[in-house]
């Protein structure tokens, strides 16, 4: 009998693990081997991999520092910002670290007590009530298992399976899916570079240098043809300059796109989300690291006084994330408005070219 599953070990599920793997016992599943490097179970997660200011913030909040194996380079100081849409321009100064998400993912794992009941390659698979708590079936190395726990936390991203077995409900965030691709890069390329035009999405895309590899990636409707909307985005960037004739590898993923608080959702019963599976991701870049670790220090908190109680102490917390998310998307408006976003771009105000 556990007394926490925890279902996703990327930033959310592993911080909580660390913070309460000593206090409580813990379950841990996650569908990729983050304990193997050499695992023939790689997969890459699909991810900028820019840690963010509000990261970084949270990533010293939580007394830690980032090992620099995980940075790659370069280290970047800017963002380039390109509107296809109005054919515009420009260069604003800011401060991401640049890193290798996986070994980011792993580096986080290796810091979870060894107390904790880590179960990788794993996919978890439902549950039910039982008197007590639940149990959880989930399949390890293509066998069935069941746990029993006293409760459940969904830690593992958008389209949570979690999410979806505790709310049916149709207030869930916008879902957009992510394409990114690695090419050769045979020069540098010193910044971020944000891209937004209203042809390929109402989201926006980007391009990341990593080492020897630039990222080419999009958010996209899924069902409004995401594919040829992407090849698209390459055709027109191809256009002013950029080379992706040697492809390395192409990955993807859902992501969340909160446009209302109301998207947000704390959980039921015995049974909380963290993370993006909550709703916790930014609506306007989709930065979802500084959320996930903020939310899982918040359900840390919020079980100290044991697992009684523990779902409204948390909902009290969350207030906080609540009113940021509300922010970003007032804000949004003058990135994703067409007209709004020419007239602060061509005003020049905050940028450096």
């Amino acid at each position: 009998m556990y007394d926490i599953v925890i279902v996703g070990s990327g930033p959310a599920g592993s911080n909580l693990a660390r913070l309460i793997g000593r206090k409580y016992k813990v379950l841990l599943i996650d569908k990729r081997e983050l304990d193997n490097d050499n695992s023939k179970n790689h997969i890459d997660k699909c991810c900028g991999g820019l840690l963010a200011p509000d990261a970084q913030k949270m990533i010293a909040k939580l007394g830690l520092g980032i090992p620099k194996e995980i940075l790659v380079d370069p280290q970047l100081f800017a963002v380039r910002t390109i509107d296809l849409t109005n054919n515009l321009e420009r260069l604003y100064q800011r401060f991401y670290f640049n890193m290798d998400r996986n070994k980011f993912d792993r580096w986080l794992v290796s810091l979870i007590p060894e107390e904790v009941d880590k179960k990788f390659n794993s996919i978890f698979k439902s549950f039910s009530e039982i008197p007590g708590g639940y149990e959880v079936g989930y399949i390890n190395r293509g066998q069935e298992i069941s746990a029993k726990t006293k409760m459940i936390i969904g830690a593992d991203g958008a389209f949570s399976r979690v999410r979806n077995f505790i709310s049916k409900e149709t207030n869930a965030p916008q879902e957009y899916i992510a394409i990114q691709e690695w090419f050769e890069c045979p020069y540098n390329i010193p910044y971020y570079t944000a891209i937004f035009d209203e042809e390929i999405s109402d989201f926006y895309s980007w391009i990341i240098p990593k080492e020897n590899y630039i990222l080419l990636g999009s958010a996209l409707k899924p069902k409004d043809k995401a594919k040829e909307k992407y090849d698209a985005l390459k055709t027109k960037l191809t256009q002013i300059g950029f080379n992706f004739d040697k492809k390395i590898k192409t990955q993807g993923a859902f992501i969340y796109r909160p446009t209302r608080v109301s998207q947000f959702y704390a959980g039921k019963d015995s049974i909380a989300l963290i993370g993006e599976a909550a709703g916790a991701i930014s609506p306007s870049s989709a930065e979802g690291i500084s959320y996930a670790l903020k939310s899982s220090l918040y359900l840390t908190q919020s079980l100290e006084d044991g697992i009684d109680g523990f779902l409204d102490r948390y909902k009290q917390k969350i207030k906080d994330i609540k009113l940021n998310l509300l922010i970003k998307n007032l804000k949004s408006p003058a990135m994703y408005n067409p007209f709004l976003r020419k007239l602060a771009m061509k005003s020049g105000l905050q940028s450096i070219g």
